[in-house]
């Protein structure tokens, strides 16, 4: 991870011109006291009236400098500021990206954005309007201290005092301040995940009528986070009087004070009104104290939790000299292959086969059999436990995750398509190399043209999230063409004909087998999706209980043969095509 100190030095060049601005907004802003001097005691108490003119225009300029340096200052920190916002939510998403599938299994979706978006605002503002007025306290005030000791050392005792006081107040609310802020980002996860996982599955929780519960349980969630927030305002409104009470009771001192040494002649006139007038000055610092300390402690503690995704590692890595094959063939092998997840019971075991180039092997099994645990494995979404796994006789661990994955065209059984139009959805695998019309080819041969011709913008049609607003079947051709369209070598079906009619399925099972270049992988419960397959492995319990063609299974009278009878009732002696 690039730490936020590295994002600031790559732009070095717009914050040193950001500070020199604000150093010398600060000290135009200091002249105007000295100038207030010069009035009171030269030309009211000294009747140098001709100095008037110059004077009153050194107040008009120094405004109007003021103004120019303070909009560089503003317009250089926040340009900066914006572009290291944007670099590090862009570097912090290409790390979620690189993560393996491991880690999305055990962290919620709304805690990503909570990090990705609510986070990165956060050390947004620190980084901008909120950091840069933190140092325009610690110049400023520094500048303002300087001023008064050059006055009156003896008077500026009282305001130095003050700030060491209200500073103290500070740092002791900082650290109240910064537990809360852990609490408050936490729970704002928990709210954002609550809410996603509603709002994406709202269809299921009308359909059993489960509306109150989904409300109890957000406002459970929301409940937990007013109350933290509430903490927050009452440590903020706890000590916050105290700093105002300060800056209240400060200028008024400083006036009994000064008064008390101008008529004993050890400070004129002037030099109390400058003084005053820096006292109103160092104000406003102390006052912006217990803001900017909530601020600074809320971008803080956003930099701690950005930090700890950062300390998550992928699992799936790639060997530091990586093979990269000319061409891909299509021969996959499994060989003794098993596969448990971090403290779960196995998922497969001993599992062996090979599929030739060009040739199709189903895969059957019931319900948890470990069936799509085999393309996970093969993708290398997860790394198998025990044995290996080999793309044309290269173990997958030895070549490039990006040529592994981008040789494998696959239909998911958790169908996902994205809110964009049809076209640009089939050509997400390939979105430059596939043309306009190679989609429509793929969507002819999934039997997918028909419906999106009938649309009023056919291939143009935007679809909603996640396909919403079209059927499981349509949506299933969707994605069948967005695997046909890529040609890759490989080609795997994860029961992805589950929702369609028997003669759409066989349809496109007739497609399957005029690639004759293409390895094919076909998973499915139904035994019209695998009879036609150079081979049937039925796994039960993550083992192959079963193997052989359709023929020779149904002679077996196991596993598969009870499957044909409980789908199609007595036996035949084939299934026709």
């Amino acid at each position: 991870m690039k730490k936020v100190s590295t994002y600031i030095w790559e732009h070095k060049f717009a914050y040193l011109l950001a500070f020199l601005s604000l150093v010398i907004s600060v000290a135009l802003d200091m002249l105007s006291p000295q100038l207030t001097r010069l009035i009171v005691d030269d030309v009211i108490l000294g009747g140098k009236t001709e100095i008037l003119t110059p004077l009153l225009a050194g107040i008009l300029l120094v405004g109007l400098g003021r103004c120019v340096f303070q909009y560089i200052k503003e317009f250089t920190c926040d340009t900066a500021g914006s572009k290291i916002s944007a670099d590090l939510r862009r570097d912090l998403f290409h790390h979620v990206q690189s993560l393996s599938a491991e880690f999305f299994d055990r962290t919620g979706t709304g805690e990503l954005m909570s990090r990705v978006k609510d986070d990165v605002d956060r050390i947004w503002d620190g980084l901008t309007y909120v950091g840069m007025l933190i140092t325009e306290v610690v110049v400023h005030t520094s500048i303002v201290l300087f001023c008064m000791y050059s006055l009156n050392w003896r008077l500026a005792i009282l305001p130095t005092a003050c700030m060491a006081i209200a500073a103290g107040i500070a740092i002791f609310m900082e650290k109240k301040l910064d537990e809360v802020y852990e609490a408050i980002s936490e729970e704002n996860a928990a709210l954002n995940t609550v809410a996603e996982e509603n709002l994406a599955g709202v269809r299921t929780v009308k359909a059993f009528a489960r509306e109150k519960h989904e409300i109890s349980k957000f406002f459970s969630h929301n409940q937990r986070y007013y109350d933290l927030n509430m903490k927050q305002s009452r440590l903020f409104v706890k000590y916050h009087p105290y700093l105002s009470l300060i800056t209240k009771l400060l200028p008024l001192a400083v006036l009994l004070s000064g008064g008390f040494l101008v008529r004993d002649g050890k400070m004129t006139l002037g030099a109390l009104s400058a003084f005053i007038q820096y006292s109103t000055n160092i104000v406003w610092p102390m006052e912006m104290l217990g803001w900017l300390t909530n601020s600074l402690s809320s971008a803080v503690a956003s930099n701690r939790r950005i930090k700890k995704l950062y300390q998550e590692k992928p699992a799936i890595l790639e060997t530091e000299k990586p093979q990269k094959l000319p061409r891909i063939q299509g021969k996959v092998t499994f060989s003794h292959v098993s596969f448990h997840k971090a403290d779960q019971h196995e998922i497969l075991h001993d599992i062996s086969f090979t599929v030739e180039p060009g040739k199709t092997v189903g895969i059957m099994g019931a319900t948890g059999a470990g069936k799509s645990s085999l393309i996970y494995l093969l993708q290398r979404l997860y790394d198998a436990t025990e044995g290996s796994i080999s793309l044309d006789g290269v173990n997958v661990k030895e070549l490039t995750l990006q040529q592994l994955r981008s040789s494998i065209s696959v239909v998911m059984q958790d169908v996902f398509l994205f809110s964009d139009t049809i076209l640009e959805n089939v050509k997400l695998g390939q979105k430059n190399r596939i043309s306009p019309e190679a989609v429509r080819e793929a969507a002819a041969r999934a039997q997918a043209k028909g419906f999106i011709e009938k649309m009023d913008q056919q291939y143009d049609t935007v679809i909603g999230e996640r396909g919403v607003g079209l059927s499981g079947g349509q949506k299933q051709r969707l994605t069948i063409a967005r695997a046909l369209a890529k040609k890759m070598p490989v080609l795997v079906l994860d029961d992805s004909t589950s929702a369609l009619d028997m003669e759409t399925e066989q349809s496109i099972h007739e497609t399957l087998k005029n690639l004759p270049d293409t390895t094919k992988i076909i998973i499915g419960h139904r035994i019209s999706a695998v009879c036609h397959a150079d081979e049937i492995l039925i796994l039960e319990n993550g083992r192959i209980a079963e193997r052989g063609t359709h023929e020779s299974l149904l002679s077996q009278k196991g596993l598969y043969y009870q499957t044909y009878l409980s789908q199609y009732g007595a036996p035949k002696e084939e299934i026709s095509a």
